[in-house]
């Protein structure tokens, strides 16, 4: 008995201490010792009363996804960095009523149109609409109430390779402008292999321009800039913008210029070259071999923590944006206070005022057919 006591008390000081390094970061991440798991919880009420859940992702090597139901916005994505400290790469908000607020499409699901559409006017078979115009003179990620701002139906969805989540809702014939009934799932998936996959579905029953995206503003190392985060796009052309960030039409080789990206370097290195009041990159790339199947589009490294994440999609574009318009007003997660350039964006679609240019990728979309894109934002450690 004397025996079996000792035994039993030498286990659980190694338990306890293991769990103690763990947790303090001593041991890092990376072997399966955890369950994968979704569960929900609520996350506030909208000013009509309708209840906003959030999901938790988790999985085996004890990643974390948490994305609620009001726009399907990822609000944390916690990753180990190379001691296996985990830490909330994205930005964001600590309640629902600060995401209602005032929001720059922190983590969102952006539709029925990501990015901007000139003059927020376009044709389809030869039936002219006019879309809200909320940037300027054009239209921006959808309108006014695009689909970061509706409350997603939402159920956990078996998967073999980790916990996902499906968030669903019908977008009805003239909503912020946009014809037809678009029916849109988007599938949340936390990896096993330490992956954030989304995978977004969509119908119409009458012809229309579907072009979705995830919105998410990342800082690899959770704090400060991300002037120092080193980039690479494998990209040999992006898209020069008029002085309302809408593309002329041509796609312009980066080589030689302020925009190439092709071999890795910092983020800052000739970032106050581009733009105007204010500087900083807000450009889509023309991704090399893009929009035919899952093609790497990009590589972000932070030297400091050693996080990596790689960037892969199916769509022929990603717009790279450097958060040019966060100024200090924006009070986020614990009390963090977003200044410019405080994170980096990589939005993965159809080309920007895509419906105004035939020579681009079409973003029509026709009943009979399915809208599909999977992007995928790849973790490790250095």
């Amino acid at each position: 008995m004397t025996i079996s006591l000792k035994l039993f008390g030498a286990a659980l000081a190694l338990g306890l201490g293991a769990a103690m390094a763990a947790h303090a970061g001593d041991k890092p991440m990376g072997t399966d010792t955890m369950k994968a798991s979704v569960t929900k919880s609520a996350f506030g009420k909208t000013p009509d009363g309708k209840e906003v859940d959030l999901y938790t992702l988790t999985n085996t090597h004890g990643l974390v996804a948490k994305v609620m139901t009001y726009g399907a916005i990822l609000t944390e994505l916690h990753t180990p960095d190379k001691t296996g400290q985990m830490g909330d790469v994205v930005l964001g908000f600590d309640s629902l009523d600060a995401y209602e607020k005032g929001n720059p499409f922190f983590g969102a699901t952006v539709g029925r149109y990501a990015n901007r559409i000139a003059k927020g006017k376009f044709t389809l078979d030869g039936q002219a609409y006019t879309l809200v115009t909320n940037n300027g003179p054009n239209h921006l990620h959808g309108g006014t109430v695009g689909f970061d701002k509706v409350i997603w139906e939402a159920r956990p969805v078996k998967k073999t390779d980790g916990p996902a989540v499906q968030f669903h809702y019908i977008s009805k014939d003239g909503e912020e402008g946009y014809p037809g009934d678009l029916d849109v799932a988007v599938t949340y998936t936390l990896t096993n292999d330490n992956a954030l996959r989304i995978d977004y579905q969509a119908t119409t029953d009458k012809p229309t321009v579907c072009n979705l995206t995830n919105h998410s503003y990342f800082n690899l190392a959770c704090k400060g800039d991300i002037l120092g985060h080193q980039l690479m796009l494998n990209c040999d052309r992006y898209l020069p913008v008029d002085d309302t960030l809408i593309p002329t039409g041509k796609l312009e080789p980066v080589k030689g210029t302020y925009m190439d990206f092709t071999t890795m370097h910092a983020i800052g290195d000739h970032i106050d070259q581009v733009g105007k009041d204010p500087t900083g990159y807000d450009h889509c790339y023309v991704i090399n071999g893009g929009g035919k199947k899952l093609t790497l589009a990009a590589k972000v490294v932070e030297p400091t923590t050693g996080r990596e994440m790689d960037v892969y999609t199916t769509e022929p574009g990603v717009q790279f944006y450097t958060a040019n318009f966060l100024d200090g007003t924006l009070t986020g997660k614990g009390g963090t206070v977003y200044q410019k350039h405080a994170a980096f964006c990589l939005e993965a679609g159809k080309y920007p005022d895509t419906p105004n240019h035939p020579k681009f990728p079409s973003a029509e979309l026709r009943p009979g057919q399915k809208y599909t894109q999977r992007t995928e934002y790849r973790f490790s450690t250095k």
